[in-house]
């Protein structure tokens, strides 16, 4: 103990605080305060450490994890990628290949320095992404379906021999798998096609945020006479061509179509590889390529580190789906014919664009050829990823449920997962609305509903911004909004790797908010750092409350939106989940509210407005209802599906009906053994109707302000609170809580403090809070109190009275190393980029600001901060006042306690800021190569401007008043 404390106390200068814990020693006891204020290392972020274009080197690598590891990283992925002379960029040198002896030899070298360092590896398991690689044979790749048709006319006397035309084909690669028949009819040139069948036939992927996935459930109103054949009518020829594409068989009277149907590669390649990890996708649906892959390519590195492989390198990693489309494989008819029970062959002219049997049969079968391509994804590839890893005592972390509108069932694919992988963007140009942005609370439900602990995220990606990226405007707010979906472990997005030799700030990958060592503000970055590791550290405890269950369907695909989508209508004051058809069936049912195997429980479970189920779904809702399950959906009309039929249709009726009623109405409410079935009211409606109330309510704030989420871990309560607007809010918070003391606790500072004003009644706890701009808070219950305790202030306010305003002059000192004076004399604060001298407009990095000043007024026993103003353009500062640091502060309105450094007279204050590279950068765009300050890849945009730098203020000292 005596050892620990000399420790924080030797440590406590370079800590990041704003204001010191104010905490009771029996809070220092306490495992949970104690972890808050100072997280250990294993609850840090990581990050996408880019190997760029293979151009990394042993000093490099040592470096950037030695920095990791002293600014609290828990870890890192290695990524191999290119991209770096996408959108106009510069080329960097081209390292050694992905797999080959000397990159293996840097991989070892990165592992075992990582595993010296006690740090988590993942690996992404290629170079790129879209798995596959240079020596992926047009057999084992991507898939997709083609056909060539012609006209014949019988009957005839003679078998008829007849070639049938080539379809076309990619890669000189190309395979038969039947030839179907059908009379030949004259179609109406003003029938309407069959809606989105690109989509529909999965030929293509849809939309990057995975959204509309349900019109494909839809189509166009069905007309009489509309179909190309009746199925009855329909030839599925029993032999395949020969290998001259001829086919013998008697020809009925009439025109007759023959189609001819193979499949080819799908000319899907790997994307944003390094140097020549160039070539084909792997094909997702059959296990035996994914098993060839690993053999070659994965095995062999996980084998060189031997006992390292599952202790350092826990996680393998593949990135989301951008491949395109996907639609066969060389054993998809045995695959279709076993999980739906029927036979493809005679609906395949579907595929391409034909009506068999009617308008609605055609659709119902494209949505089982799209749920058999889902499950031959998840089954085929990430279960045989996860199964082959674990071997190795290894989870994985595949971005496998989109956002791109893949052929998939994200959840599904996220049940292989043993970290939930997403991501999330900061604002640029390129995903500027927030429904293009957040994409966590999908990961966040798979977390609940496959009992995992980890939430990751590829985080703060951007298009557009390059090191013009301020932390507390552009990446604390996306970092809170995906915290309130269920966020618990950032992957900074991109730390580039990036060697001695090429230049500060260095080679960057062509996206993302760039932050590694080279950036201006990496020795102020931990910090930054320390607030997201004490979020992770509470956010990776115990469970997130919720009330909702909502099932998204059994549709393909399927992905799972932002939080504020609210598919099930409960937002703001509640919160659910998402639920696929695979967990669906795992339900129970206990005391009226509906289990997870392990005992997550809701008291809802909603219904999708489709008017879709499947058969199965459709089944286990009613076992749910009977056994006591509140179910909230309309009645389904169809299960959109040709498995079982005629007896599954009659039997869907006769569930719907059983639900539902005949004849249900626009609303009304059905018992139905011990539980019930309600439609045409709001599921917030019939919570509160349950005596069930807001799990919170913020009292006169717009919903769109605030955001918040709830977890629970053993008796103590945690409510995370995030004000989403620049300007400051305050409210009166209510919590379903009653008898016990709330606690704010402070991510940025790590104080922790109980509330001076609260006041219980009618079942609830409500709380005055004020949040600075994008500000947030912890709101703990965990000590019992009694059922009449109150607070005894009005407010929880920190108020401030200024006390004076500190004028200067200031003396500001520069690196001279960019050509600037050494120190300058400031009569007022104004930004150094509108100063005269030479070159100190384009200055970038740190400057300090130093005066002095008189405090007659200071008094014994009180408190007082400095308040900074406006800080450009990083928005960090490091404060040290009469020789004593007093910490960095990153956040508006940039307030830091100087009570122990204060004195009457002569204070000598000193103030670093930062700012980012982009001045120094717009000032050697003109410049020659040789006469620069910086050396980087990235092209320097004509559209790039000066931003302001430096100590705005106006800086104040303050008293805080009780």
């Amino acid at each position: 103990m005596i050892t620990l404390v000399l420790f924080l106390i030797l440590t406590l200068p370079a800590c990041s605080i704003q204001f010191p814990p104010q905490t009771t020693g029996a809070h220092d006891q306490d495992t949970l305060a104690f972890n808050f204020r100072t997280p250990p290392q294993q609850y840090g972020i990581r990050c996408w450490w880019w190997w760029l274009n293979g151009n990394v080197t042993r000093e490099a690598i040592t470096r950037d994890l030695e920095e990791m590891k002293a600014k609290g990283f828990s870890g890192a992925c290695i990524v191999d990628a290119g991209g770096q002379n996408q959108q106009g960029n510069g080329d960097v040198p081209e390292g050694p290949m992905f797999g080959s002896a000397a990159w293996r030899a840097l991989y070892l070298h990165a592992v075992k320095e990582s595993g010296r360092l006690g740090l988590v590896l993942s690996l992404g398991i290629q170079s790129g992404w879209n798995l596959g690689g240079p020596d992926i044979t047009p057999e084992e790749a991507t898939k997709h379906l083609t056909w060539s048709e012609i006209t014949v006319k019988g009957p005839s006397d003679l078998n008829l021999g007849q070639t049938l035309p080539l379809p076309p084909i990619r890669d000189n690669f190309y395979r038969d798998i039947v030839a179907v028949a059908f009379p030949k009819k004259n179609i109406a040139p003003t029938r309407p096609p069959i809606a989105d069948l690109s989509l529909k036939a999965a030929f293509v992927e849809g939309n990057r945020s995975g959204y509309f996935t349900e019109k494909l459930l839809e189509d166009a109103p069905a007309s009489a006479g509309e179909e190309d054949a009746l199925l009855k009518d329909v030839v599925v020829l029993s032999k395949k061509p020969d290998s001259t594409g001829r086919i013998r068989w008697q020809v009925p009277a009439g025109e007759w179509t023959i189609m001819r149907f193979g499949y080819t590669t799908s000319d899907a390649h790997v994307s944003t590889s390094s140097g020549k990890w160039q070539g084909r996708v792997i094909d997702y649906m059959n296990p035996k390529y994914f098993n060839r892959y690993w053999e070659t390519h994965v095995e062999p590195l996980l084998n060189a580190i031997g006992p390292m492989a599952g202790k350092t390198l826990r996680y393998l990693q593949t990135d989301s789906w951008e491949l395109g489309g996907i639609n066969w494989s060389d054993r998809f008819s045995e695959e279709f014919q076993s999980r739906r029970g029927y036979a493809p062959q005679a609906y395949l002219p579907v595929i391409a664009g034909r009506i068999i049997q009617s308008r609605e049969v055609s659709n119902a079968f494209l949505a089982d050829f799209r749920k058999t391509i889902g499950d031959c994804i998840a089954e085929n590839h990430y279960k045989v990823f996860a199964e082959r890893a674990r071997k190795y005592g290894m989870g994985i972390q595949p971005e496998s449920a989109g956002p791109h509108t893949a052929p998939i069932d994200g959840l599904k694919n996220y049940g292989y997962s043993e970290m939930m992988m997403s991501e999330f963007w900061s604002p640029s140009p390129h995903r500027s609305r927030q429904e293009d942005r957040f994409f966590v609370k999908q990961a966040s439900s798979a977390a609940q509903i496959y009992n995992k602990r980890l939430v990751g995220a590829e985080a703060f990606t951007t298009i557009g911004r390059h090191w013009n990226d301020v932390p507390w405007a552009t990446m604390k707010p996306p970092f809170d909004r995906e915290v309130c979906s269920g966020l618990n472990l950032v992957f900074l997005h991109t730390f580039t790797c990036s060697p001695k030799e090429m230049g500060k700030p260095g080679q960057e990958y062509f996206a993302g908010t760039h932050i590694n060592p080279n950036i201006t503000w990496w020795n102020e970055s931990g910090a930054v750092f320390d607030y997201f590791k004490r979020c992770q550290y509470l956010m990776q405890q115990g469970n997130i409350v919720t009330d909702v269950l909502y099932y998204y369907g059994d549709h393909v695909p399927n992905i799972g939106h932002l939080k504020a989508a609210d598919p099930a209508g409960v937002l703001p004051g509640y919160d659910y989940d998402l639920i696929n058809e695979d967990r669906l069936m795992t339900l129970s049912v206990r005391n009226g509210q509906v289990m997870l195997p392990h005992s997550i429980a809701y008291k809802v479970l909603v219904l999708p407005n489709t008017g879709t189920l499947s058969l199965a779904a459709l089944n286990k809702i009613r076992d749910l209802v009977k056994d006591g399950a509140t179910v909230v959906g309309t009645k389904p009309s169809r299960m959109l599906s040709l498995s079982g039929l005629p007896n599954s249709a009659e039997t869907f009726s006769t569930l719907t009906n059983e639900l539902w009623g005949q004849t249900p109405g626009a609303a009304g409410e059905k018992q139905i053994g011990k539980g019930r079935v309600i439609w045409g009211r709001g599921v917030r409606e019939v919570l509160l109707q349950q005596g069930v109330q807001p799990d919170l309510e913020a009292q006169g704030i717009s919903k769109e302000v605030y955001d918040y989420i709830h977890r629970r871990l053993n008796g103590t309560e945690v409510y995370f609170i995030s004000n989403q607007d620049q300007a400051a809010m305050s409210g009166d918070f209510s919590f379903r809580i009653t008898g016990k003391q709330p606690e704010l606790w402070n991510a940025v500072t790590g104080e922790v403090k109980d509330a001076k004003a609260f006041h219980q009644e009618g079942g609830r706890t409500i709380v005055p809070l004020q949040l600075e701009p994008y500000g947030s808070v912890f709101v703990v219950f965990r000590k019992t109190i009694t059922m009449n305790s109150k607070g005894p202030e009005k407010d929880n306010n920190i108020n401030y009275q200024m006390m004076k305003q500190i004028f200067g002059p200031w003396k500001v000192t520069f690196d001279t190393t960019q050509g600037v004076p050494a120190a300058l004399e400031f009569p007022a604060l104004v930004s150094w980029t509108t100063r005269t001298e030479k070159d100190l407009r384009y200055y970038s990095g740190k400057a300090g600001y130093a005066t002095t000043f008189d405090f007659p007024d200071l008094a014994k026993g009180e408190r007082y901060v400095i308040t900074l103003g406006n800080v450009q353009d990083v928005g960090i500062a490091r404060v040290t006042l009469n020789g004593q640091a007093l910490g960095i502060t990153w956040t508006p309105l940039f307030r830091i306690e100087v009570t122990t450094a204060l004195r009457e007279k002569g204070n000598k204050l000193v103030v670093e800021v930062i700012n980012s590279w982009r001045n120094r950068l717009v000032g050697d765009r003109e410049l020659p190569a040789e006469k620069r300050f910086t050396k980087t890849n990235i092209t320097i945009k004509p559209e790039w401007q000066l931003l302001d730098a430096g100590l705005l203020g106006p800086v104040e000292v303050s008293k805080i008043v009780p």
